[in-house]
C-alpha cells in the first residue's frame, strides 16, 4: 500500500470504534519514549579514563590477592571466592571493551528506489517493498489488531508497497477475522515447527518484500519507523537494523514527596521535598521487575556499533531479505558438511578403511541434504541472535548491523513475577544453548573485537556460578570467622577500595546517567535462573519456546522467589549472629571482619529483596487488566 493509502486508513482508524477491547495499558496510551541520550566525546574520554584506571587497579587488586592474602588454612574457602572474584573481573574486561566508545552511524535519507540499496537488482527504478510481519500464537487478537493499526499508520516520504501480515501459528478464526477486518493478509501453517524461527519461515516462502520488520503479538510500530532506518541500508552491506525496544506500560511509581503527602499531609511534602532536592528523585513501586531496557539497548547494544556487533534482538527490527536468505543457504551449507562428515567419520570407523566410494560419497550427501532444513531463522528459541552471528562471521560478505538509537516501537513488559521469570529463562537458557551447542566463538570470520562482544553476553549468563560464592561468602565468615584472607587489614583496604570507589565513579559516567543500581542488584538477583539455565544445556536438555505472556498471570508465585528469601533469612541471622559473636568475645571474630561482612551481606539481602518485592507487587486500580 502507498503512503497515501496508509494516511487515509489512519483517518479512518481514529473514528470511535464500539467494539474496542480495553486493556490494562489503555491509561498509558499517550507516552512518549525517552530521547536517545546525545553523545559527549568528553563524556566518552572521561569514562576511558576512569575504566582504565580501575582496571588497573582491579588487577593489582587481583595479583595481590592470588599471592599475597590466601588464607592457606581455608583454602576451600580462599580458592573458590578468589576465583569468583577473578571471573568478576573478566566480565568487568568485557564490560570496558563494550562500552568504550560510541558511534552511532547518521541517519541516512530514506531511500525512493530498491535501486539506492542494491546495485544486484533487474529493476532499481522499482518501489521498495516492505513486509510488516507480527508473529502471535495464543495472544488475544484484539491485542493484535492494535499493532496491525499502528502499522496500517506507518508513514514515508515516497512512494512505498508496505504490505502487513499476520503471522498466526494458533490457526484461529477469531484471528483471521481480525485481518480480514482490517484488510491484512494472514498467514498459517499446519504445525508449529520451529516455532517463532518457522513461522517466520513460512511467512518469507509467502511473501516477497525487499525489507521485513519483525514484530511481536504486541509490538506497536511508530509512524517513524521506516522514514528513520530504510536510509541505512543504501549501504548495501547493512543486513539489518535493530532498534531499542520500549516498555510503555512499566509502572511510573510514586515520588517520595507525592508518598510522604499522602500520609503525612503538608508536612510529610515538605519533609519529603527536601529530601529529593538533596539527593534526587526517589520513587517507589516503580518498574518492580526491572525492565526498564534503556540500559541494555541505550548503553550496552548501542555501544557494539563500533565493533559491528550489535545483535538482533528480534521485535523492532528491520530486515534485508537477502541477507537472511544468504545466511539461511550458507546455514544449510553448513549443516550439509557437517553431517557428511560425521556419517564417513563414522562410516570409516566401523568398516576400518579410509576409502570412500564416489557412489556412497554422493549417496550420503543426498541423504544430508534430505535431512537438513533450509531456514532463513535457526530453528532455535534464541533465533535472533544465532542469525546474527551467522551473518557477523561471513566475513567473505562483510554483512554489517546497526544499532539505530531513537525508539520506533512500543510494546508490552512483562506483569508478574511468572511472565518474568519464562522470558528470563528463555534468554539466558538458549543464549547458553548457543554457546555450548551450537556455535563456537572461535569461529572463522568473527573479529576479536565481534568475539569480545558476544563473549560479553554468554559470560553474563554464567554469572550465576559466581554470583553464588559471592552469597554464601560472608555468610560463611559470619557464622564460623573463618577469613577467606589472611586478615582484613588496612593492606586488604588499601587495596579493595580504591578499585571500589573508581568503579563505581566509572559506571556512573559509563552508562551516561541511567541509573544502574537496581540491574546490578537483579543481576545478582538473577542466579537461580542462570542456575537453572546452565544445568539445563548441560544436561542436553532442549530449551522450549514458550510465549511470554501478555496479561497478567494470577497470584503471588512466592515459590519462585524461595531462594531469595533463604538468602535473606540465613545471611540476616548470620549478622546477628557474628555481631553478638564478636561483642561477647566468642570466636575469632575481628572488627574489620564483621563490617566488611555485615555491609556485604545487607547488600546481598537488598539485592534479593528486589525480586522479593516483584512478588509481592500488585498492580493500582487503574493498572489493574480488566
Amino acid at each position: 500500500m502507498s503512503s497515501d493509502v496508509t494516511n487515509e486508513e489512519a483517518k479512518s482508524d481514529r473514528a470511535p470504534d464500539l467494539r474496542r477491547a480495553t486493556f490494562y495499558f489503555d491509561r498509558y496510551e499517550d507516552r512518549v519514549p525517552p530521547d536517545p541520550i546525545p553523545h559527549s566525546v568528553a563524556r566518552q574520554v572521561l569514562w576511558q579514563l576512569l575504566i582504565t584506571i580501575t582496571l588497573g587497579l582491579g588487577a593489582g587488586y587481583l595479583w595481590w590477592r592470588w599471592t599475597a592474602s590466601l588464607n592457606y588454612d581455608a583454602l576451600w574457602f580462599a580458592i573458590p571466592l578468589v576465583t569468583a572474584e577473578t571471573c568478576s573481573y573478566i566480565g568487568l574486561v568485557l564490560y570496558g571493551v563494550n562500552l568504550w566508545a560510541v558511534t552511532d552511524l547518521p541517519i541516512l535519507p530514506p531511500p525512493a528506489r530498491i535501486g539506492e540499496c542494491s546495485s544486484e537488482t533487474d529493476d532499481p527504478s522499482r518501489l521498495l517493498a516492505v513486509d510488516i510481519m507480527f508473529t502471535t500464537y495464543s495472544e488475544e487478537p484484539e491485542l493484535v489488531r492494535l499493532g496491525i493499526r499502528d502499522a496500517k499508520r506507518i508513514s514515508y516520504p515516497h512512494p512505498i508497497d508496505i504490505r502487513v501480515h499476520v503471522l498466526d501459528d494458533g490457526r484461529r478464526r477469531s484471528m483471521r477475522e481480525v485481518c480480514e477486518e482490517e484488510g491484512v493478509n494472514y498467514i498459517t501453517r499446519d504445525t508449529n515447527e520451529g516455532f517463532k524461527a518457522g513461522n517466520l519461515r513460512n511467512a518469507m516462502e509467502n511473501t516477497s518484500g525487499d525489507f521485513l520488520v519483525i514484530c511481536d503479538a504486541d509490538t506497536r510500530p511508530f509512524p517513524t519507523i521506516l522514514e528513520r532506518t530504510l536510509g541505512y541500508f543504501r549501504d548495501p552491506q547493512v543486513a539489518w537494523v535493530q532498534t531499542p525496544q520500549w516498555f510503555f506500560d512499566l509502572p511510573e511509581g510514586y515520588t517520595l514527596t507525592e508518598t510522604m503527602s499522602d500520609r503525612f499531609g503538608t508536612l510529610g511534602r515538605g519533609v519529603g521535598s527536601f529530601v529529593e532536592r538533596l539527593v534526587g528523585p526517589i520513587r517507589f513501586g516503580e518498574d518492580p521487575f526491572v525492565n526498564d531496557p534503556r540500559m541494555f539497548y541505550d548503553v550496552i547494544l548501542r555501544r557494539r556499533n563500533w565493533a559491528n556487533a550489535a545483535f538482533c534482538c528480534g521485535a523492532g527490527s528491520i530486515h534485508r531479505r537477502e541477507a537472511v536468505m544468504e545466511a539461511a543457504l550458507r546455514s544449510f551449507s553448513s549443516q550439509v558438511e557437517l553431517s557428511i562428515a560425521d556419517t564417513t567419520n563414522e562410516l570409516r570407523r566401523v568398516s576400518r578403511t579410509s576409502e570412500i566410494s564416489p557412489e556412497l560419497l554422493e549417496a550420503i550427501r543426498a541423504e544430508a541434504v534430505g535431512a537438513s532444513v533450509l531456514s532463513p531463522y535457526k530453528f532455535h528459541v534464541s533465533e535472533d541472535i544465532f542469525t546474527s552471528m551467522i551473518l557477523h562471521s561471513d566475513r567473505e560478505r562483510g554483512w554489517r548491523s546497526v544499532m539505530h538509537p531513537y525508539v520506533e516501537s512500543k510494546m508490552l513488559s512483562p506483569q508478574d513475577l511468572l511472565s518474568w521469570t519464562i522470558q528470563r529463562f528463555k534468554y539466558a537458557g538458549g543464549s547458553l544453548d548457543i554457546l555450548f551447542n551450537n556455535f563456537s566463538l572461535l569461529r572463522r570470520g568473527f573479529t576479536w573485537s565481534q568475539r569480545l562482544m558476544y563473549a560479553s553476553t554468554f559470560w553474563s549468563y554464567l554469572a550465576g556460578i559466581w554470583n553464588v560464592v559471592f552469597l554464601c561468602a560472608p555468610v560463611i565468615y559470619l557464622l564460623t570467622s573463618i577469613g577467606p584472607v589472611t586478615a582484613y587489614s588496612s593492606d586488604f583496604f588499601a587495596r579493595l577500595l580504591p578499585f571500589l570507589i573508581c568503579l563505581q565513579l566509572a559506571k556512573m559516567v559509563g552508562t551516561w546517567g541511567i541509573p544502574g543500581g537496581r540491574s546490578e542488584a537483579s543481576y545478582l538477583a538473577f542466579f537461580p535462573i542462570n542456575l537453572r539455565a546452565i544445568w539445563t544445556v548441560l544436561r542436553g536438555k532442549k530449551i522450549s519456546f514458550p510465549v511470554t505472556p501478555k496479561e497478567r498471570q494470577s497470584g503471588r508465585h512466592l515459590y519462585l522467589v524461595w531462594p531469595h528469601i533463604a538468602v535473606i533469612a540465613i545471611t540476616g541471622s548470620a549478622i546477628l549472629f557474628g555481631t553478638a559473636s564478636y561483642v561477647l568475645g566468642i570466636g575469632g571474630f575481628t572488627i574489620g571482619g564483621i563490617l566488611t561482612n555485615s555491609f556485604w551481606g545487607l547488600n546481598n539481602m537488598l539485592s534479593m529483596m528486589v525480586m522479593v518485592r516483584a512478588a509481592f507487587w500488585q498492580p493500582d486500580d487503574g493498572e489493574a487488566a480488566p
